[in-house]
């Protein structure tokens, strides 16, 4: 059943790896089941509620890209997109009410299932040149780094984004967001930081021997030596389901988004959206094996609908942007081809519901080694860029730099298309430039100019 649903033997994989492969992209995903209740939380909306959302959106669109588009990358409510939200929808200071931010949200995925259908976010697979789509991989892998060094504190990073409060009351919806941002190296002697630096040793060791499982094994060890070490909690081990009885389901408030005036907003979630949710199929796939020598993918489209219908589907649930996870390449470092490893991370999400206790256990330190290395992984893609060519070379760059050091894809591309539109014109290779990436940088710099930067 699996072969004939998955094609296992056609990608070179198989369903135990496969299986170990979602393992190992639920437990680099699971912090989000913690992390996005407590950021949703600051509307006004119950916790529980947001879990369950979070779970169930996650679960059931994840699945959804595993049997239909049968590509081993999961979904759940971005980064980035639910502090957004939080703060454009926060309790007592924010612009608009959470019904009205959700219904918002449903506006965008509306026009992403559009754009999708009428084969616009495809062209991006044709008109982005093959060097900005090997910078995109590496530039997620040094993005994916960074947030491992960051959730295991060998890395202290404070990290601030949102509206200034001042300039919402001077200037309404159309605010400029600020970015704050301070790193330096942590406390690396005790606590999670030395948890995490045993298990890159151990997970390093495991991948350098080349043990089957090398990301999950590495994971598994680290959590239980966290016992001893007081990071890894046992207490609180208790099953069943929580409190769902303030469930959010279907509260979005589509017509008052839309009486609102909230274009800003809602142009902002489908900007960010569209950059990220690119940058990370394309990026994973290219990791894994699945795209073409000019980087491209026909199932790319496929999955571009389901990303697109995830986002109107997690709004009608309740919670903030659905999106690809950049995490998805964990599952990939570890042999992860096919659908079967999505399907794989969907179920446990849904499981989570019952066993959360059990999967929130395992601590950011102990799966922190895990996205460390699959930057390793990742970067390996800068091999194929020519550095040679200076207009191949500078948008590759700012692609890759731009993205973890503005902790934003969507920043990182936008650099890219930009910079390379203007040095192929500028040195008399226009012909070069597909016509959407003129469109795209008169759009990106429309964009920075009127709504602010991220």
């Amino acid at each position: 059943m699996f072969e004939k649903l998955f094609k296992l033997r056609e990608n070179n994989t198989d369903v135990r790896t496969e299986i170990i492969a979602g393992l190992t992209t639920f437990m680099t995903m699971a912090y989000i089941l913690a992390v996005n209740p407590s950021i949703l939380s600051g509307t006004g909306m119950d916790k529980n509620a947001i879990f369950f959302a979070t779970a169930v959106a996650a679960g059931l669109i994840t699945i959804a890209m595993g049997l239909f588009v049968n590509f081993p990358i999961a979904l759940a409510p971005g980064m980035g997109l639910n502090a957004y939200f939080a703060v454009v929808a926060a309790q007592g200071t924010g612009i608009m009410s959470w019904q009205v931010a959700l219904g918002a949200i449903f506006i965008s995925g509306i026009i992403f299932v559009i754009l999708t259908v009428t084969n616009i976010r495809q062209l991006l697979m044709v008109a982005v040149p093959n060097s900005i789509k090997k910078a995109i991989t590496v530039g997620i892998g040094l993005f994916i780094t960074l947030i491992g060094l960051k959730m295991s504190g060998i890395t202290s990073v404070f990290l601030h984004l949102g509206p200034s409060l001042e300039s919402i009351g001077k200037s309404g919806l159309g605010t400029p967001l600020f970015f704050e941002w301070d790193i330096k190296m942590g406390a690396i002697t005790h606590g999670d930081a030395l948890l995490a630096l045993i298990g890159l040793a151990i997970t390093g060791i495991l991948m350098a021997r080349r043990i089957k499982g090398a990301l999950l094994w590495g994971i598994l060890l680290t959590t239980l030596i966290g016992i001893p070490m007081g990071i890894t909690k046992l207490e609180g081990l208790t099953f069943g389901l929580p409190d769902f009885s303030n469930l959010a389901v279907g509260q979005l408030d589509i017509m008052g988004a839309i009486n609102y005036g909230i274009i800003s907003v809602v142009l902002t979630f489908t900007f960010v959206e569209l950059f990220d949710a690119f940058g990370t199929l394309v990026g994973t796939a290219n990791k894994a094996g699945l795209l073409d020598e000019k980087g491209n993918n026909p199932k790319i489209g496929k999955a571009m609908f389901v990303d697109a219908f995830g986002v109107s589907f997690g709004s009608l649930l309740g919670t903030s942007t659905v999106t690809a996870y950049i995490e998805s390449a964990a599952g990939i470092g570890e042999g992860g081809r096919t659908g079967l490893t999505a399907v794989t991370t969907g179920i446990l999400f849904l499981l989570a519901l019952f066993l959360a206790p059990l999967f929130l256990m395992i601590p950011g330190a102990a799966t922190a080694p895990a996205l460390i290395i699959v930057g390793v992984l990742m970067v390996g893609a800068i091999r194929d860029i020519d550095f040679d060519d200076f207009t191949e070379a500078m948008p590759a760059f700012m692609v890759m730099a731009l993205m973890p050091f503005t902790w934003n894809i969507a920043n990182g591309i936008s650099a890219g298309i930009v910079f390379y539109s203007m040095l192929k014109t500028v040195t008399g290779k226009a012909k070069e430039v597909h016509w959407l990436m003129w469109l795209l940088t008169i759009l990106i710099v429309g964009r920075y100019l009127f709504l602010g930067g991220e």
